[in-house]
């Protein structure tokens, strides 16, 4: 941990206000980011970087030096991502005969900005669940070590190394699978003459 950042906690738990902005400001863009890789929805995120750091500052007084500030801060925003996802799944979770029976048509002059691979590695993370979302996320977009990562999720490194092997298993297939009905809808496009 470096010194300046021990020093911040140190006048966060005696209640300075200046230390904790200082600290939002080191830790902000990154957190909504993490945030929003586990979340896919932005405005999600900053809310929940929010309520991050509103934790940070209540309970200044629980964090103890033994481990990097970073992951300490990653912890509490990786357990809130976890009960957010819980929360908007069984949220989401409708009984079949509630649904008005709609279908949409979209077709590649449709699609927006965010198409082709973006949007499929977001579908894909989206599908992952938080259990191998989390180590990913934090390993190949964070950039992340294992034994950082072990720290932040409170689990053992054989069990990270587990679940980030899993989860990129899980993101080539669903990536694979997303490639081959993308293939096979522009083939069946350029048979009708949509091309």
């Amino acid at each position: 941990m470096k010194m300046d950042e021990q020093e911040l906690i140190g006048r966060i738990q005696a209640g300075d206000e200046s230390a904790f902005a200082e600290i939002v400001h080191l830790y902000k863009d990154k957190i909504v980011n993490f945030l929003y890789q586990m979340t896919g929805d932005y405005q999600r995120a900053v809310d929940l970087s929010q309520e991050t750091f509103l934790r940070v500052y209540f309970k200044a007084d629980k964090y103890k030096p033994f481990a990097p500030f970073s992951s300490w801060v990653y912890a509490i925003a990786s357990n809130l991502a976890k009960t957010d996802l819980k929360k908007r799944y069984r949220m989401n979770q409708v009984p079949l005969d509630d649904f008005q029976y709609s279908v949409e048509v979209s077709t590649p002059s449709d699609e927006t900005a965010d198409s082709g691979l973006a949007r499929n590695l977001r579908e894909a993370l989206d599908g992952l669940s938080p259990r191998y979302r989390i180590p990913v996320v934090l390993k190949d977009m964070e950039g992340y070590s294992q034994e950082e990562i072990a720290r932040i999720i409170h689990r053992p490194i054989g069990t990270v190394k587990a679940r980030i092997s899993r989860g990129r298993a899980m993101l080539k297939r669903q990536l694979e699978k997303a490639t081959k009905e993308n293939l096979t809808f522009q083939k069946r496009e350029i048979l009708d003459g949509r091309y």
